[in-house]
């Protein structure tokens, strides 16, 4: 019997914690969403690690990175959300992706892509327009790197621009984000089977 799929989620939020975070609730939704299918995982707040600029995976010093490069590497699949921040992903994203940047020289035994076979959602938050510019920023680099990227995977939540309503601050998820979030975690979990069962050649 084969292990049970994996995955990360990481919480690109400004917000060390404890501090309550709408980037933090969403990646746990759809974690929630994946444990549904057999999933398990766990979120790691990035802003809470010391990840150094950089492209490289291990910047030495007091770089957490490769502790939680170990991670994502583990995992099947990635779930990578990020507030919106003036309709972009936040600085923390961006780091995320510029170390994700190692990964195109990293190879397995067989010389092919450490990240290959791994599938990746993305989660975005924000009371301002920009989800789908940066969901497809996301993907471009996460698919350049290695991930294969699910039918309809990007789950989003645009509050009314320049209000101060938060995603946390709702009574109850949208029925429309609900929805998103089942449709990408099932879409998700698919794909991850179907690659851990037939792997891309590498020839």
């Amino acid at each position: 019997m084969k292990a049970p799929l994996t995955a990360i989620a990481l919480s690109c939020t400004l917000k060390p914690s404890p501090g309550e975070s709408s980037s933090d609730l969403l990646a746990s939704q759809i974690l929630t969403a994946l444990a549904g299918h057999g999933v398990t995982g766990e979120v790691v707040r990035v802003v809470d690690h010391v990840i150094s600029p950089g492209v490289e995976k291990d910047m030495g010093g007091d770089d957490e990175w490769p502790s939680v490069r170990r991670r994502i590497l583990d995992a099947d699949i990635l779930v990578l959300v990020t507030p919106t921040w003036m309709g972009q992903h936040s600085s923390v994203a961006q780091r995320v992706l510029e170390r994700l940047d190692a990964e195109l020289s990293e190879t397995d035994a067989r010389g092919r892509l450490t990240l290959l076979d791994k599938v990746a959602i993305a989660g975005i938050v924000g009371n301002e327009d920009g989800a789908h510019h940066i969901a497809g920023i996301l993907f471009q680099c996460l698919n350049d790197v290695g991930y294969t990227i699910p039918s309809q995977s990007s789950v989003y939540w645009n509050g009314e621009a320049m209000h101060t309503t938060d995603y946390q601050d709702l009574d109850e998820t949208p029925e429309k984000v609900a929805a998103a979030t089942a449709t990408a975690a099932r879409n998700a979990v698919h794909l991850a089977r179907v690659l851990r069962e037939r792997e891309y050649p590498n020839s």
